[in-house]
């Protein structure tokens, strides 16, 4: 165990230039993944939805539908529709919303005072989703310059050898 960790102390000093138990959590597992030839890459997807409740992946569905085509469609024939309903029956006076249609306003303001938090709750868990990937991304990139480094100064090592042989 202590070899371990004087290893992971000797690849943070060669390559971050800083002892390790003063490396932040990603830089410390990045040398880790170095130091045991591992993976740093995750699927950040699976792991984020595995945390959602009920009431998240309703409200995800919710804003889904309400922010598609589909709905557009749907809601501007409904509209269409009770309009044309409103007027006709308007001519054979059994109308149940006379012209300004404040059933159908009142029925609008409804919905946009539900969808709009709703859509917000949805946009707000994908930010997080989106910070959790530029982390991931960040110690991604990190490991690969590090990687980079150490193959860099590996190649120097042996051109190095091959010039002396000469």
């Amino acid at each position: 165990m202590m070899a371990i960790k004087k290893y992971f102390e000797n690849l943070a000093k060669a390559l971050l230039n800083q002892p390790y138990n003063k490396l932040n959590d990603t830089e410390q597992r990045v040398i880790e993944s170095i130091a045991e030839q591992t993976t740093v890459s995750e699927n950040v997807n699976a792991t984020f939805s595995e945390h959602l409740t009920f009431g998240e992946r309703v409200a995800d569905r919710i804003a889904s539908f309400g922010g598609s085509w589909t709905f557009i469609g749907i809601f501007f024939a409904f509209i269409i529709s009770w309009i044309l309903i409103n007027t006709i029956w308007l001519v054979s006076e059994s109308i149940f919303d006379p012209y300004p249609f404040i059933l159908l306003n009142l029925g609008l303001s409804t919905l946009a005072a539900f969808q709009a938090p709703i859509i917000m709750m949805s946009q707000n868990r994908q930010a997080a989703k989106e910070r959790v990937k530029q982390d991931a991304a960040y110690e991604i990139n990190l490991k690969i310059e590090l990687e980079i480094m150490r193959l860099h100064d590996e190649l120097s090592k042996l051109k190095a050898e091959l010039n002396q042989k000469r």
